[in-house]
């Protein structure tokens, strides 16, 4: 229902202009090739005049900072860029009421910052009302005014943040995963009211319980250098000869049985670096060494593995003996949720749906080095604690994995090493436990609420065995 109308049957000009919509992928709403035509846009098509569509596109390009790049082409934005255009695309037809669906799955932590930033200060200064679905809460879930519980099609519950957090705690619910960090800790520690839900609120929760640090958590022996997969040395590329290098001098080493995850910003070029040494993109200079030619590549976009007309024939393209994929299609709990979506076409799946299919197509192509792209995009967070299970399985059978992902919890959770691209080349490489505890922004929320607290614990777990440890 909006404004007490059913919403199927709102006048299409009506719907178009009071209700607002940003996609999940930032790729999917641009319909033009220049900052400027984008925002514009909506307004030509509703009829506005010439100098009112002057005067909004102004108006909103100064709010949102996009003057700097007001007359550049799409091509050249960040994905961080694209989401705020679309964010400002939408906004300068004056909705009132924007829904976004997962706005930050593809952005980096600091661009999903930046743009969950913009929402409140379009909810606190504009009194904008927005209702947004989304599995990235630690940042999010302390701004709603309320959270709403879904489960299998059907609204269970509405309550305020800290209510809504006891009761999924209280529950054991799998969603309790996806609270904010603070939250989980504090319950843990025996906080049952009033929980804590930002970053402020925990270390002021954290301080309270200890007046000191209690050192530091176990910490696993370093990693020694094992038998090498794939072996990238001093690579530069780029697109054209006469464009910049987006790699340069760049070299990576994956080692066989490790789960290496690749960190960095939106157009730091993981992607093409992962393009590179799966052999799709050519360098100009440098090498690749493979030691093995059964080397699969997931990209960001899932649909483009996919071939036939439903999934069943997609599976048996990949793997001949039908029987044998789906005996193991049925033993795995991360991609059992497949099987009653046989017979479906992958275009018709929902992103986390998709996101699964797609790794087990890749899966039955009995790879020995697995290239991700995005792997945790649109997947709840159980469905990624399975997946990490999923990926720990795979390097104990010897697979080598590199994963590119935004996903700064999940890397420290299941990667044996982490690493950053920067200009082209790695600036920093590590276990999760030496690589997160020496970032300032690409980091874990256990750690940015223990710092200085509780030791770098990098994980909620870590953090809550420190305050045990000190006995709090």
């Amino acid at each position: 229902m909006y404004e007490g109308n059913s919403v199927e049957e709102l006048d299409k000009r009506r719907a178009a202009l009071e209700i607002g919509f940003v996609f999940q992928s930032p790729d999917a709403q641009i319909v033009t090739d220049r900052v400027s035509s984008e925002l514009a846009f909506g307004l030509e098509n509703a009829g506005v005049p010439p100098e009112e569509i002057r005067r909004r596109v102004a108006e909103m390009a100064g709010f949102f900072g996009i003057e700097s790049w007001y007359h550049k082409e799409i091509d050249a934005l960040s994905g961080g860029q694209k989401q705020l255009l679309n964010l400002a695309s939408v906004m300068v037809m004056n909705p009132k009421v924007l829904i976004l669906d997962e706005p930050t799955s593809q952005l980096d932590p600091v661009s999903a910052g930046n743009f969950i930033s913009m929402l409140e200060k379009l909810n606190r200064e504009l009194g904008q009302t927005i209702l947004l679905t989304e599995h990235r809460q630690e940042e999010l879930f302390p701004l709603a005014d309320r959270v709403g519980l879904m489960e299998a099609g059907e609204l269970k519950a509405v309550l305020p943040p800290k209510e809504m957090a006891a009761l999924l705690l209280e529950q054991n619910a799998p969603l309790a995963k996806a609270l904010p960090t603070p939250a989980k800790i504090a319950w843990a520690l025996g906080e049952k009211a009033g929980l804590p839900l930002t970053m402020k609120e925990g270390r002021s929760f954290l301080m309270s319980l200890s007046s000191g640090t209690s050192g530091e958590p176990e910490i696993p022996e370093p990693l020694a250098d094992g038998e090498k997969a794939l072996e990238a040395k001093n690579i530069f590329f780029r697109y054209d000869k006469d464009a910049r290098d987006v790699l340069k001098d760049f070299s990576l080493t994956l080692q066989r049985g490790r789960c290496l995850a690749l960190l960095g910003g939106n157009g730091a070029g993981k992607t093409t670096m992962l393009q590179v040494l799966a052999g799709i993109l050519p360098p100009y200079r440098g090498k690749v060494k493979r030691q093995t030619k059964k080397i699969a590549y997931l990209s960001q976009n899932p649909r483009a593995v996919f071939l036939k007309e439903t999934l069943e024939e997609d599976f048996t393209l990949a793997r001949q003996d039908a029987n044998d994929w789906r005996q193991e299609l049925s033993a795995s709990p991360f991609f059992q949720a497949l099987v009653p979506l046989l017979e479906r076409n992958a275009m018709d799946l929902s992103g986390g749906e998709l996101q699964k299919a797609a790794l087990f197509k890749v899966m039955l192509t009995q790879p020995e080095v697995i290239l991700l792209d995005e792997p945790t995009k649109g997947l709840d967070p159980f469905a990624k604690e399975e997946l990490g299970d999923i990926l720990r399985e795979w390097t104990l059978q010897g697979k080598s994995l590199l994963l590119v992902t935004h996903d700064v919890e999940f890397s420290a959770r299941y990667a044996d090493e982490c690493a950053f691209l920067f200009d082209g080349g790695i600036v920093s490489k590590g276990t999760p436990r030496s690589f997160f505890a020496t970032n300032q922004f690409y980091t874990t929320a256990a750690c940015k609420m223990s710092r200085g607290i509780l030791g770098d614990a990098v994980t909620a777990e870590e953090v809550i065995q420190l305050a045990v440890g000190a006995d709090c």
